[in-house]
C-alpha cells in the first residue's frame, strides 16, 4: 500500500466531520439509544475515553477508505466514488457485524438501526470528504 498517496488533510477533515456527525446523531437519539442499549444513565461512568476512541477509530476508517478509494479510482478519487465505497464497506462489514453481534447480545433491531445508521452516516461522510479533497498533492 502506498501511504504517500493518502491526502492526510482529507483524512483529518473527514474524521472531524464524521465525529461531529456522530455527536449530533447520538444527541438527537440519546433517549432511544439508551433504551435500546438497555443502559441507565445514572449508572454510567462519565469519561472522555469513548469520545477519544471514536475519533481515533474514525481516523483509521478515513485512512483505510482513502487507500481503498485511491486504489479503486486509479489515484483520482471523487466524492461520488467516496460515497459508493463508503456505502459498500458499510454494507459488507459494519451492517453485517452489528446485525450479528446485536443478535448474540440479545439487543433489539432498534439498537442495530440506530448504531448502523450512525456508522452509515460516518462512512458516507468520510467517503465524500476523501473524494471531495481528491488525491494528495505531489
Amino acid at each position: 500500500m502506498d501511504f504517500s498517496a493518502v491526502n492526510w488533510l482529507a483524512v483529518v477533515a473527514a474524521a472531524i466531520v464524521a465525529w461531529l456527525f456522530g455527536a449530533a446523531w447520538y444527541m438527537g437519539l440519546s433517549k432511544a439509544w439508551l433504551k435500546a442499549a438497555k443502559l441507565d444513565p445514572a449508572m454510567m461512568k462519565k469519561s472522555p475515553l469513548p469520545f477519544v476512541i471514536s475519533f481515533i477509530a474514525e481516523l483509521v476508517m478515513a485512512t483505510i477508505l482513502a487507500l481503498v478509494v485511491g486504489a479503486m479510482t486509479g489515484g483520482e478519487p471523487t466524492w461520488i466514488a467516496g460515497l459508493v465505497f463508503g456505502f459498500v464497506l458499510w454494507l459488507g462489514f459494519v451492517a453485517t457485524t452489528l446485525s450479528v453481534n446485536h443478535r448474540y447480545e440479545n439487543f433489539g433491531w432498534d439498537l442495530t438501526l440506530i448504531d448502523g445508521g450512525h456508522w452509515l452516516g460516518v462512512l458516507l461522510i468520510i467517503g465524500a470528504v476523501i473524494g471531495w479533497f481528491g488525491a494528495a498533492a505531489t
